[in-house]
Formats: structure tokens, sequence, C-alpha cells
């Protein structure tokens, strides 16, 4: 995950949190979380570039609809940022 870019790193999460999600929900998910608009041309460039590094799987719900997935590489890869991370938070979250 190291090499994914902060924006890819939103998408994945993005993904593993919601069931199946199409490019319009997980937009709607990063414009709140953002606060901004995100547009086509960021969004599913980088969904393409999670899914040819094997983190999420694109399945197609219609002739105009593709649905995202978690693959088990990508759950791999986010246990293993949220162990790195929590070596540096762990405790600063634990005092609140």
């Amino acid at each position: 995950m190291y090499d994914l870019t902060g924006f890819q790193r939103d998408l994945l999460y993005t993904v593993a949190g919601q069931d199946e999600p199409h490019g319009l929900a997980i937009k709607d998910e990063l414009e709140d979380y953002y606060e901004k608009e995100i547009h086509h041309g960021r969004l599913y460039p980088n969904l393409d570039t999670i899914v040819d590094k094997g983190l999420v799987e694109k399945g197609q719900e219609d002739r105009r609809t593709n649905f995202y997935t978690l693959t088990k590489r990508g759950q791999r890869e986010i246990e293993a940022r949220r162990e790195w991370e929590d070596q540096y938070v762990e405790d600063l979250l634990e005092s609140e």
C-alpha cells in the first residue's frame, strides 16, 4: 500500500466499508469526507489503479454501472497499514 496516493488509500477504505459500492456511491462518500466535488476524471482512473494493483475487483451490475469489492490482497494491505499506523498513534488514541 506504500505506493498508493492518499486519495487511492481513501478509495480503498471506502470500498472496504461498503457492500459492493458503485462509482457514484464511492464518489458521494469521498465528497462528504473531502467537502468538495470529486471529478470523474480523478475518481475512475484512481479506481482503475487500485483494481490493476489487485486490491479491488470491478464487477458489472449492468451495461452502465460497475461495482467494486475488496480483494483478499486488499484486505491484507489494509490490515498491514493499520498495524503500521498503530505503532505510531495507538497510545495517542487510547489516552482519549
